[in-house]
C-alpha cells in the first residue's frame, strides 16, 4: 500500500466511525426543563385574574405623553441599558468566533534574508508560503461550541429585552414618585397655611384675653413642625427628581418637570394563562436559553475525550529574487492529515465532564426558579391590585370626612365650644389622610406597572 494510500485511509477511517458518536445534537428543552416545574395550573389562583391575551403598550395606555418621552430618552441613554448592550454584542462576536472553526484556516508568509561571509559577496533569500489547517468535526465538537454561544447570545438577547422592560417600568414608577413627592408636598403646605391660619387666631384671642400662653406656646409648637414637614417634603422632591434624571443618563440636577397630577389607573390587564408566562416572559426565555447553552457545552466537552483529525496543506515559494517570490513554479506543495487523541491526562477530561454536567443542572434549577419567582409575581400583583383598588376607595373616604371634620372643628374653635388641641388633633388626622392617599394612589400606579411587568407584556 502506498503512503497516500495509507494517508487517505486514515481520513476515510476517521469520518466511517464518525456516526458512533455526535455531541452536536439540538437540547429537546421539554425534557429538559419539564421535570424541574411543578404543576402549573390551567388557569391563575387568583380569582380576580382576567381572562383573555396579555397586552402590550402599557406605557400608551396611561395617556401621558410627558411618560411616553422620558422613556424613549432612557432607553437611548441610560448607562445600564447600553452596558448591558454591549454585553449582547460581546455574546454575537463569540458566535462568530465559535462558528469560525467550522472552516479552514488559511495564512500566508512573506521573508526575506541575507547572508554571507564577512568578506565577499552576500546571497539574498527570499520565501513566500500559503498554509491551511482544518480540523475536521467529526465528533461535533466544534459544531456543539458553535451551538452552546448560539444558545448564550439567544439568552444574551432576551435578557436586553429583560432590561429595556424593567427601565421603562423603572422609570415610569420614578416619574410617579416625583409626581407623588409634589402632592405631598402640597399637602405639607396646605397642613402649613391652616396652622398658620389657626396660629393667627390664637394671638387674637390672646390679645383679649380668650387664650392663654399654653394654647399659644402649643400653636408654635405645631406651626414650626409643619415647617419642617414641608421641607421634608421639598427634599424629597427633589431626591426623586435626581434618580429620575439618573435613569434617564441625565445630570442630577433636581430641575425635570413633570405632570402636576398622578394619572388614572387604567384597568386592570388581561393575564392570559400560566403555561404562557415561560413563553413571554424575556427572563424566563433567557434562563431557558442558558440551559440549551449548557446541554450543547456537555456535548462539545463530551467531545474533547475523543481523537481530533486534522488536515494541514502548504505551498512554500524559496527563491534568490525578490521578484520570483510568487512565482508558484519555484515552490513545493505539501498535504499532511494527522490524528490526535488522548491516552493520558491524569483524570482532566471526565472532570471537565463532570463540571459542564454540573453546570447544565444548575441551568435547570435556575431556571425553574426562575419561573417559579414569575408565578409568584403574577399572583401577587393580580393580588394586590384588587387590595390597592379597594384601598383607594376606602381612604378618598376617610380623606373626605376628615376633611369635613377639620373643617367643622375650627369653626367650633372660632366659636368656642372645642379647645386649641382637639383642633389640633383632627388637624394632623386630616394630614395623615391626604398624605395616606396620594401614597396609595401612587402605590396602585406602582402595583399596575409591576403586574404589566410581571405578566411581560412590552411597553
Amino acid at each position: 500500500m502506498s503512503r497516500s494510500s495509507l494517508r487517505y485511509l486514515t481520513i476515510f477511517a476517521a469520518l466511517g466511525i464518525s456516526g458512533c458518536a455526535h455531541y452536536a445534537r439540538s437540547p429537546d428543552l421539554p425534557a429538559l426543563t419539564e421535570p424541574a416545574l411543578p404543576n402549573i395550573p390551567m388557569a391563575w389562583e387568583v380569582a380576580q385574574a382576567r381572562i383573555g391575551e396579555v397586552e402590550v403598550g402599557w406605557i400608551d395606555r396611561l395617556a401621558d405623553p410627558v411618560l411616553s418621552e422620558l422613556v424613549r430618552e432612557g432607553l437611548t441613554h441610560n448607562r445600564n441599558l447600553q452596558a448591558a448592550l454591549a454585553a449582547v454584542e460581546q455574546s454575537r462576536a463569540l458566535a462568530r468566533q465559535a462558528r469560525a472553526p467550522l472552516l479552514p484556516a488559511i495564512n500566508y508568509s512573506l521573508a526575506g534574508s541575507e547572508a554571507g561571509p564577512i568578506r565577499g559577496s552576500a546571497t539574498d533569500s527570499y520565501s513566500s508560503g500559503v498554509s491551511l489547517s482544518w480540523e475536521l468535526d467529526v465528533w461535533g465538537r466544534v459544531r456543539a461550541a458553535r451551538n452552546a454561544t448560539a444558545y448564550s447570545l439567544a439568552s444574551a438577547e432576551a435578557d436586553y429585552v429583560a432590561s429595556q422592560y424593567s427601565l421603562a417600568a423603572s422609570i415610569a414608577t420614578t416619574y410617579f414618585l416625583v409626581i407623588e413627592s409634589v402632592l405631598q408636598q402640597d399637602v405639607a403646605r396646605k397642613s402649613l397655611d391652616a396652622l398658620a391660619n389657626t396660629h393667627r387666631i390664637v394671638r387674637a384671642q390672646r390679645e383679649i384675653g380668650l387664650a392663654d400662653a399654653y394654647d399659644e406656646s402649643l400653636s408654635n409648637a405645631n406651626l414650626a413642625s409643619a415647617e419642617a414637614t414641608l421641607a421634608q417634603a421639598a427634599g424629597a422632591l427633589r431626591q426623586a427628581q435626581r434618580a429620575l434624571e439618573v435613569l434617564l443618563g441625565r445630570y442630577p440636577a433636581s430641575a425635570i418637570a413633570t405632570r402636576i397630577d398622578l394619572p388614572t389607573v387604567p384597568a386592570t390587564p388581561t393575564a392570559g394563562l400560566p403555561s404562557e408566562l415561560l413563553a413571554r416572559r424575556p427572563d424566563i426565555v433567557a434562563a431557558e436559553m442558558s440551559v440549551a447553552a449548557a446541554f450543547s457545552n456537555v456535548g462539545a466537552v463530551k467531545a474533547t475525550r475523543l481523537p481530533t483529525l486534522s488536515l494541514n496543506g502548504s505551498l512554500d515559494v524559496s527563491v534568490g529574487r525578490i521578484g520570483d517570490v510568487l512565482d508558484i513554479d519555484n515552490g513545493i506543495w505539501s498535504l499532511a492529515s494527522s490524528l490526535l487523541g488522548p491516552l493520558f491526562d491524569a483524570g482532566l477530561r471526565k472532570a471537565q465532564v463532570e463540571e459542564a454536567t454540573a453546570s447544565q443542572r444548575q441551568a435547570i434549577a435556575v431556571f425553574a426558579q426562575t419561573a417559579l419567582n414569575a408565578f409568584q409575581e403574577v399572583e401577587n400583583s393580580i393580588d394586590q391590585n384588587r387590595v390597592l383598588a379597594e384601598r383607594v376607595t376606602a381612604l378618598t373616604q376617610a380623606a373626605s370626612a376628615q376633611n369635613r371634620a377639620f373643617s367643622l372643628a375650627q369653626l367650633r374653635y372660632r366659636e368656642g365650644e372645642t379647645d386649641l388641641l382637639d383642633v389640633l388633633t383632627v388637624q394632623t388626622n386630616t394630614l395623615n389622610a391626604d398624605s395616606a392617599l396620594v401614597s396609595v394612589r401612587r402605590a396602585q400606579l406602582d402595583e399596575w406597572i409591576s403586574l404589566n411587568l410581571a405578566l411581560g407584556g412590552g411597553w
